[in-house]
């Protein structure tokens, strides 16, 4: 169908012209917002909410390019606007582990924007560490701990600090390849 064809129909409120692009979208519009926020459920919300406002204001949008790219677009822009929402709070010392990232003069290529969502997705992995992976992570990088701190709070060795940060740094560096994989994809 072409896109005047079906925007017509969409504003005319025609429910089995809507059903099919739904159907034809949903699951593919589902995974590319998964790939967003790592997030199924909250992944299906956003494109649902997008589905409610085409069904809701069809009668006032303009696609100017073509009914999938007007539909990705606004799914982007919805999981941005979710991640912006999520509000995780930082006090900038996380951030900061850029410094122990190897991927440092990567993340200068990508925008302010996806820096965000890169660092969104990183908390969200941390909060999935094992807790004693987590308490050293969280010493070392938000509460700026010694190795030699790290171990004598927590009654461990400096070596087994050591491999905590390391398996850490592993996780996190795979998940910023990824990450930094599917921004390329979508530039």
């Amino acid at each position: 169908m072409e896109i005047d064809i079906v925007l017509k129909e969409l504003q005319n409120q025609n429910k089995s012209v809507y059903k099919s692009v739904f159907d034809h979208f949903y699951k593919r519009l589902v995974i590319y917002a998964n790939n967003f926020l790592f997030d199924q459920q909250a992944s299906e919300d956003v494109v649902q909410e997008v589905f409610i406002f085409l069904w809701e204001n069809a009668h006032s949008i303009e696609i100017k390019t073509s009914l999938k790219a007007y539909l990705y677009a606004m799914v982007r822009n919805r999981c941005l606007n979710y991640l912006k929402s999520v509000k995780i709070t930082d006090d900038l010392n996380l951030i900061d582990l850029n410094s122990m990232l190897i991927l440092d003069d990567d993340l200068d290529l990508i925008s302010e924007e996806e820096k965000t969502i890169l660092y969104n997705q990183i908390l969200k992995l941390i909060e999935t560490f094992p807790e004693s992976m987590q308490q050293v992570f969280k010493l070392k990088f938000i509460e700026n701990y010694k190795y030699d701190e790290i171990a004598n709070e927590m009654g461990i060795s400096v070596n087994t600090v050591k491999t905590q940060l390391k398996r850490a740094k592993i996780k996190i560096s795979e998940l910023l390849v990824v990450i930094l994989v599917l921004f390329s994809m979508n530039s």
